[in-house]
């Protein structure tokens, strides 16, 4: 096993497969010319052992070894849930 596996903190964009969640990193990076601060972001499959994510809620992942073709990361924690969306009348 690695010694220090890479972990990413992301939102969770889809939780409709069994035991997979789709998570959406980003990440800021200086423009080389201009100087100016881009958004860049990236889809994970992620392993949900017990399908505990919904949608919209913050999460920390981990790399791991292949579980599928997509699938190389596992949850670790949920770090912030998702907003109650509230109803409107």
């Amino acid at each position: 096993m690695e010694q220090n596996p890479r972990s990413l903190v992301g939102t969770v964009v889809s939780n409709r497969m069994d035991k997979t969640i789709v998570v959406l990193v980003e990440r800021r990076i200086q423009h080389p010319l201009y100087k100016k601060y881009i958004r860049r972001s990236k889809k994970f499959h992620a392993h949900d052992q017990e399908n505990q994510c919904q949608i919209g809620d913050t999460v920390r992942i981990e790399e791991c070894r292949p579980l599928s073709k997509t699938k190389t990361w596992r949850l670790v924690s949920i770090v912030g849930h998702a907003l109650a969306e509230e109803v409107a009348s």
